[in-house]
């Protein structure tokens, strides 16, 4: 996993419903997420919009710093260090947007950048479906 990780690349939350006519390859990589193979965010938000659905991009950077030698452990490390402060039930995707490698006082670190993004078919974000119909059912009724 460690050394295809770089930017572009996106995760998503197993289980996570989508249409059927949606088609992409994924493979199992950590902790019940899913790594996008072979489609940066751009391309699989363009599928999700010949879906029919909405793939929304969500405000705020969310980093972690990892310190080793081995680098593709530290990178691995630092994904899973970043899918723990996801917010899993207000997102259900994550997109990688940046992987770096430095050093302070001779010791090697990674830093890896990401943000949160979000599949469903509502163009609302984190609607309820049933408040939505129970919502209208009780303005018809109340007109």
């Amino acid at each position: 996993m460690a050394n295809k990780i770089k930017t572009g690349t996106i995760f998503i939350k197993e289980g996570v419903p989508w249409p059927e006519s949606l088609r992409f390859d994924s493979e199992p990589c950590s902790n019940g997420w899913r790594e996008v193979k072979n489609l940066d965010a751009s391309g699989l938000g363009r599928k999700i919009r010949e879906a029919g659905w909405t793939f929304f991009y969500m405000a705020g950077e969310i980093r972690a710093r990892v310190f080793g030698f081995d680098r593709e452990g530290a990178v691995v490390k630092a994904v899973k260090r970043v899918m723990a402060k996801l917010k899993v039930d207000k997102c259900n995707s994550l997109e990688i947007t940046r992987v770096t490698l430095r050093r302070f006082l001779g010791l090697p670190y990674v830093t890896v950048s990401a943000y949160a993004r979000h599949i469903q078919e509502s163009i609302f974000l984190f609607q309820d479906q049933r408040r939505l119909v129970e919502s209208a059912g009780a303005q018809l009724a109340a007109a």
